[in-house]
């Protein structure tokens, strides 16, 4: 269509949010549906932010707030970073936002222009790329394979940057492997960063407080100051506190892209929601057992699943440090047929033909950008878990 942008023929639709909405589908026409698809918590809120938002709407705090985030807001984000990460903001560094991804995509229609390259490790979230490109930018991958932990060296980065690139985006724990760089991994790549000035570094921390074991989070700022004043350190409220309906995402960096963040905001969505606002500062300040109970809960189900998953013929599932999801290989059912009859040629296919023949909804790995994988997502319970399971395995024997 003419009439449209030409920007839309480079960018497609969410493959995770397109997966959930066809296993809503096909539960709404009564089959029998396990979505392992969505990257949310099962949890609900805790009661004490849910309390706190009722509060703010007895209290009348209904209206407009500041455009990138109330005062009382930015200063609990402020006494987070401080407490939990050794980093010091004032609030004129930090900017709130309906969402992590928007935080994300502020900060690059602020700073992008076209040719300008951003540096994306693979597998990546789906929606790194497709903001980069409508944003102007080029996206560059750099693969880490699961040999290596679904991590890339510093030796990878340095020959990925070229004179064009503006940003490296950097995700620990991952989305969609669960791969967590130690503090090692991360000054291997902090150092070669340190060579390139040009180079700003956005890091994803959205998944921080799920991290399993004796695998500790730590975040590039924090690695290595000297980068502090080209790092865009990013995170929210979505994950950690099970408010994934809430939209409260949020930031900290140099004040000049703050303020050009928070122009783009003023003339886009305005003010996040000023009750999930209010939500949000007594999640940041309030009791934190929270954290500790869900993180409990999720590593009992990483180890179940990917215990499961590895007893299934052709099927490959590494141990995740993080987050709340496995990226298991298919290399080994790729190019067999299904007992359907269906030809598995690709992820794509084998997540299609295990919808259609098992109802169990995972996400392809080529939408990731690194195949044959596929994502689970293992928040839900371990009795759907346990099932999912259960069919991938007797799928995967039905394969010839």
């Amino acid at each position: 269509m003419a009439f449209l942008s030409d920007t839309l023929s480079r960018v497609k639709p969410s493959p995770t949010i397109a997966v959930s909405n066809l296993a809503r589908e096909l539960a709404a026409q009564g089959r029998d549906v396990i979505a392992l698809s969505a990257g949310e918590p099962d949890f609900d809120t805790p009661e004490n932010i849910k309390a706190a938002a009722k509060a703010a709407i007895d209290a009348g705090k209904t209206k407009y707030t500041a455009v990138d985030g109330l005062p009382e807001l930015k200063k609990a984000i402020c006494a987070k970073f401080e407490r939990e990460n050794g980093l010091h903001y004032k609030p004129s560094q930090v900017s709130v936002g309906t969402g992590g991804k928007q935080i994300l995509y502020n900060a690059l229609v602020a700073t992008l222009n076209p040719g300008d390259e951003v540096i994306i490790p693979a597998p990546y979230w789906v929606s790194y790329p497709d903001m980069v490109y409508l944003a102007g930018g080029e996206p560059v991958y750099v693969e880490g394979p699961m040999q290596t932990g679904y991590k890339i060296t510093g030796e990878q980065l340095e020959a990925a940057i070229t004179p064009k690139t503006k940003w490296f985006i950097f995700n620990s724990p991952s989305n969609p492997s669960g791969a967590g760089y130690s503090r090692e991994e991360l000054k291997e790549l902090t150092d070669v960063l340190k060579r390139h000035p040009h180079v700003w570094i956005m890091t994803d921390d959205m998944y921080e407080h799920l991290s399993f074991g004796d695998f500790k989070f730590c975040t590039p700022a924090e690695v290595e100051p000297e980068l502090y004043d080209r790092t865009l350190t990013c995170n929210g409220v979505s994950k950690a506190y099970a408010m994934t309906g809430w939209r409260i995402g949020y930031c900290a960096g140099p004040e000049a892209l703050i303020k050009a963040m928070g122009m783009i905001q003023s003339q886009s969505t305005s003010n996040p929601c000023s009750i999930s606002q209010w939500a949000a500062v007594e999640a940041l300040n309030g009791p934190q057992d929270y954290i500790t109970e869900s993180r409990d809960v999720f590593q009992r189900r990483r180890d179940l699943v990917v215990g499961l998953l590895n007893e299934c013929e052709g099927i490959k599932c590494p141990m995740p440090e993080g987050a709340f999801y496995v990226y298991p290989s298919v290399a080994g059912c790729i190019g067999k047929t299904s007992a359907a009859g269906t030809k598995i040629d690709s992820d794509e296919a084998f997540a299609t033909a295990l919808l259609n023949e098992t109802g169990v909804a995972v996400v392809f790995g080529a939408a990731f950008g690194l195949s044959p994988n596929f994502r689970i997502s293992y928040a839900t319970s371990d009795a759907l878990l346990t099932e999912a399971c259960g069919r991938i395995k007797t799928f995967c024997a039905g394969l010839v």
